[in-house]
């Protein structure tokens, strides 16, 4: 491809984009292709020779869009979002060609200083203490291995980088109802999953901080070292606020290293009104969230911010001759910060999503999206088919289809799930579920960039239908 074709080819790739977003609303949610069906659809051999970029584009919308399900239909509410934009695409394609390898301030200047303006005003937009510094991780996943890995060293006095495990007595702490990301960072680690304590949540599914400290002090008794503990702003199952006011005490009464996951729900706090919720913060030394997920940011772009950048860095910091300049000492070489050498210029499309839609235009839709959910839980009290799962917070909704005077609870939740796979398989919506104390439950989450009233009034009345019908055909059973 010559630069000649490639300016028609891009042209055309921008209309098809403006034409995909445009009827993105006709198309079914999920995928409904089968396990197999796009791999055996495909040749066997890579081509010989060179291949048409219309014939590749052609291929694509007859193999592969079948194959995408679409996270950026209004009409999707499963998980949590993963939010796009108009002007976080254009960004993208800047990104992408540009090409940037952004590990240093040498590779590109331009990067690693907007990096550090746009996390400046991430923290202030959202409320965050003013001595936070931010850098931008690919995934909360990752900021959460970050911080346990930062923990760790902190605790060994860096000994464990320099010569390995030599006692592991290493202790990690967090509510049941936290994210598998934390599980995952500690096997990383190379703690251990045992030594992973995971404390009881109270009937609104947040940590309870009494089990927590009580875990503690146990743990010190029998000759364990606690170097982290997790808290959760925004559970991933209900949104579980963990009482962080009192967990970063007790963090601070034994010098335990405390991280605070608010992946969802920290765009939230670009409202005032909910910052309540993170009081404490103060004393926290590592948070995290996703303007992927929330803040019409494309993926991936995960927000971390902590007190003492000092540790973060010696805990990762590798410096070969070959990556030695002269501004080092002057600069953030954000390459230090975290596990990768090469990073994304992900700063890009964060600075024109902040400034496309402007603090009040992000704080407007956010503020949209929960009053829609608020509307959305309205509705299914005042239905006897259905139980409102309490409290409901953000853009999230969790309820539980009850038909008729059934009580087996198994059976409730078989009948939740065939609902749910009738819904999903229409290709009307896409919602996801989890488990709260054996009960499966439906989650639905309001938060799409371009999701209106009318999406979300159209998706509870064709919720409501489906499970009517389906409570009619269960009656005559």
């Amino acid at each position: 491809m010559n630069i000649a074709e490639f300016r028609r080819h891009a042209h055309v790739m921008a209309d098809k984009l403006a034409d995909y977003f445009e009827n993105i609303s006709s198309f079914p949610v999920k995928s409904l292709v089968n396990p197999g069906d796009i791999y055996n659809s495909l040749p066997i051999l890579p081509p010989e020779n060179p291949e048409s970029f219309e014939k590749i584009t052609e291929d694509f919308d007859k193999y592969i869009f079948p194959g995408i399900t679409h996270w950026q239909s209004p009409y999707f509410y499963a998980y949590f979002p993963a939010n796009s934009s108009y002007p976080s695409v254009l960004a993208e394609m800047l990104t992408a060609g540009l090409g940037t390898q952004c590990m240093m301030w040498e590779t590109s200047p331009a990067a690693a200083e907007l990096e550090e303006k746009v996390m400046n005003w991430l923290r202030d937009m959202t409320g965050l203490p003013a001595n936070f510094q931010g850098v931008i991780q690919d995934s909360a996943s990752t900021s959460t291995l970050v911080a346990i890995l930062t923990a760790r060293e902190k605790a060994s006095s860096f000994f464990i980088n320099e010569n390995g495990f030599q006692d592991n007595k290493y202790r990690v702490y967090c509510s049941t109802e936290a994210h598998s990301s934390v599980e995952k960072a500690v096997k990383i680690a190379g703690l251990g999953r045992k030594n992973l304590v995971k404390i009881a949540v109270d009937n609104e599914m947040a940590m309870i901080s009494g089990d927590l400290e009580n875990a503690i002090i146990s743990d010190i008794r029998k000759g364990f070292k606690p170097v982290c503990v997790v808290a959760a702003i925004g559970s991933t199952g209900t949104t579980a606020i963990d009482p962080l006011e009192e967990i970063s005490e007790i963090c601070q009464k034994f010098n335990i290293w405390l991280h605070v996951d608010a992946a969802y729900a920290g765009t939230a706090f670009v409202l005032e009104k909910y910052r309540y919720m993170i009081k404490g913060l103060e004393n926290a030394d590592s948070y995290v969230f996703n303007p992927h997920k929330w803040m019409f940011t494309n993926f991936d772009c995960s927000a971390y911010f902590v007190k003492d950048r000092e540790m973060l860095i010696k805990s990762f910091e590798i410096l070969p001759e070959y990556l030695k300049t002269r501004p080092d000492s002057k600069v953030n070489n954000y390459r230090d910060w975290g596990i990768q050498l090469g990073r994304r210029f992900r700063a890009m499309k964060l600075w024109f999503v902040i400034r496309s839609f402007g603090v009040n235009g992000i704080k407007e839709k956010i503020n949209n999206h929960i009053q829609w959910a608020g509307w959305m839980a309205e509705e299914i009290e005042k239905t006897s088919l259905f139980r409102l799962i309490k409290p409901q917070r953000f853009g999230l909704v969790c309820f539980r289809f009850i038909p008729g005077n059934i009580k087996d609870n198994e059976i409730i939740n078989t009948i939740n799930q065939d609902l749910l796979y009738r819904l999903n398989s229409s290709g009307k919506l896409y919602l996801s579920h989890t488990k709260v104390k054996n009960d499966f439950i439906l989650r639905m989450v309001i938060g799409q960039t371009y999701t209106n009233f009318e999406n979300v009034k159209k998706s509870w009345e064709f919720i409501y239908e489906t499970a009517r019908i389906l409570s009619e055909q269960i009656g005559k059973n």
